[in-house]
Parts: C-alpha cells; sequence; structure tokens
C-alpha cells in the first residue's frame, strides 16, 4: 500500500525480524527475494529492471544483506515503485539469507533472483501467468539467459540454453533449478526453517530440487519469464569461481548421498551434452571461443569434485584391524 505517494521501504536487522513483523496491508502474489554480499551496484541494475516491468503482477522486493558492507546510495529511492525491506544479518551464507527472507515475505509465491540478474520486462507478467494458469504446480523454473556483449556471458548464456534444452521434459517441466531465477509457492516453505538447507554453502538449489523430486514433482519451465545472468567477471575470476563452486558443493551433494538420491547426470550424457553444446555455438553467434570455454570450465569442476571426494576420504577415521587375532579360550 502506498504511503505518501510511494511504497513502504523497511530497514532492519536480522534479530529484530520478529518484532518488526511483516507489512499491513493486502498480500501480494509474489515476493522478490534478493541475498545480496557487496554486490550493490548489481543489484540496483537488478532492482531497475524489477522497477521496469510491464503490467506485472503486485510484488514486493526483500533485499537479504549477508553481513557485507553498507551500500554505497540508499536503496529507499526504489521504494516510490514497489515496496521494498532490507534486511541486514551477520554473514552466514546464501541458504541462510535466503531463509530470512522467506521469513519476512507475505507473497503467495517466493521468486529468487541473484543481485547480478536482470529481468526481462514481461517477466514477472509472464510467471504470473503461468502461475495462474497451474494452480497445482508449486515450483516454476524462469527461463536464464547469458549476457552475449562478452566472452563470459556467452558462454555462461550457451552453457544455460544447452542444460535448459537438454533437461526439459515433454510434459514443460524441467529436471533442473537455478535459483538465478526460481519460483516457489511460499506454502511448500516451513515457516521457521525456511527452504534451503544452510549446511549447503553451495548448490543449495539443486539440493532444494531433489526435495521437490522426493514430493514428485519438478518445476514447470516458463520460456516467457526471462531473466539475464549478467556476471560481470573477468574470464580468470569465472573460472577460479567455477573452481571454488565445485569444491564447496561437496556437502550438498554428500547429504543427497545419504539419502539414496543421484542427481548428477552420467558421463554419456555429459558427452551428449557437449556435443549439443558445440552444434549450438555454431548455429548462433555465442561463437566456438564460448565452447571452449565452458568445455575447460567442466573439466576444472570436475576435478575438482573429484579432489574433494578423495580430500574426504583420507581425512575420515577409520578402523584399524587388530594385529593379532584373539585368542580362544
Amino acid at each position: 500500500m502506498r504511503q505518501n505517494g510511494s511504497y513502504p521501504y523497511r530497514e532492519c536487522l536480522a534479530q529484530t525480524l520478529d518484532e518488526a513483523g511483516t507489512p499491513e496491508g493486502p498480500a501480494p502474489l509474489l515476493s522478490v527475494i534478493i541475498a545480496v554480499y557487496n554486490d550493490w551496484v548489481q543489484l540496483n541494475e537488478c532492482l531497475q529492471t524489477l522497477a521496469q516491468q510491464r503490467n506485472a503482477p503486485s510484488f514486493e522486493v526483500i533485499v537479504v544483506d549477508d553481513g557485507g558492507s553498507a551500500p554505497p546510495e540508499p536503496l529507499d529511492r526504489w521504494a516510490n515503485q514497489y515496496p521494498l525491506t532490507l534486511i541486514r544479518q551477520l554473514h552466514a551464507g546464501i541458504s541462510t539469507a535466503r531463509n530470512r527472507g522467506i521469513k519476512s515475505a507475505s507473497g503467495e509465491v517466493l521468486l529468487f533472483v541473484d543481485a547480478d540478474c536482470k529481468l526481462h520486462p514481461d517477466c514477472l507478467a509472464s510467471l504470473a501467468s503461468a502461475i495462474g494458469a497451474s494452480p497445482q504446480q508449486n515450483s516454476f523454473q524462469l527461463r536464464l539467459v547469458g549476457d552475449c556483449s562478452r566472452l563470459v556471458g556467452r558462454a555462461e548464456g550457451l552453457r544455460l540454453a544447452t542444460l535448459q534444452d537438454q533437461l526439459l521434459r515433454p510434459d514443460g517441466c524441467i529436471r533442473y533449478l537455478d535459483t538465478a531465477g526460481a519460483a516457489i509457492r511460499r506454502a511448500k516453505a516451513d515457516s521457521e526453517i525456511g527452504l534451503f538447507d544452510v549446511r549447503a554453502p553451495r548448490a543449495e538449489d539443486t539440493l532444494l530440487l531433489t526435495k521437490l523430486m522426493q514430493d514428485g514433482e519438478l518445476p514447470m519451465f516458463v520460456a516467457g519469464a526471462v531473466v539475464q545472468h549478467a556476471i560481470s567477471l573477468s574470464l580468470r575470476q569465472y573460472l577460479i569461481k567455477a573452481v571454488r563452486g565445485a569444491y564447496l558443493e561437496g556437502p550438498s551433494f554428500e547429504i543427497m548421498a545419504s539419502k539414496g538420491i543421484k542427481i548428477r547426470v552420467g558421463y554419456r550424457k555429459r558427452l551428449s551434452m557437449l556435443w549439443a553444446m558445440w552444434k549450438l555455438s555454431q548455429q548462433t553467434s555465442t561463437g566456438r571461443a564460448a565452447w571452449f570455454v565452458i568445455a575447460f570450465r567442466q573439466t576444472l569442476s570436475r576435478t575438482t569434485s573429484c579432489v574433494y571426494r578423495f580430500v574426504q576420504y583420507f581425512s575420515k577415521p577409520r578402523l584399524r584391524k587388530p594385529l593379532l587375532k584373539p585368542s580362544k579360550g
């Protein structure tokens, strides 16, 4: 609800979140939750694209600062466009930050995007249309694209396009969930715990996908709701991030393995996807250089995952066999 010509703006600490409560007034359809850690410039660009939505449903925006530095300029200037809440917490990781956002949300559907994402003008309208047309569907995957102005962006776009094409099923659902652009009905989230496992420093969205699969559901792919993942990294930074991410994903995949869940595709499928990616790079303006970047990135990631398993295997204590057999009698 507007107040004096603008929407409500709240800023609070995570510790006082329970006391702050939720804003009064009719609940919006969407609660857009964005976890941020020092990437304020990218966040402002993201917030601007939210202000430029056409025919958008009612929505609120919840930004959770995961213990980073203060924003260089106040965010309340966006409050004349939509309800905005800024929550500050001590650095605890992206899973905890998103769960904080969920706790403060009042919308029927939770929409997760990253700070370095830009929503196309019809994104929210297309998502709202899909939500209304599928009342029994609880989760939705938005279409992710890359920024084709740079090599890293073209490589990321090629990777995303291939994944979304190869993992899309004939029924319109997809065996893929990326919280750079994903929506879930709030009824699926525990009001106290949230959605994300705080033990997972990375691949928390993949872990959430396994929970959905255990419930017998895959996300619906909404091709008309487009989110550009505009990664502002150099090629070196992009590859280093891939290595770091692959190592941090280890705990998540250990949790999945302990539950008997296999989510990773086999080597044959990986080779098939690389071949599909190669053909796609020739058919579009992406270029072959982007394919080589992704192939090298995948090699680094798989090698790092193997190193993680090797380290974990030899770091765990083992029972030693007795040197002498116990005597009988």
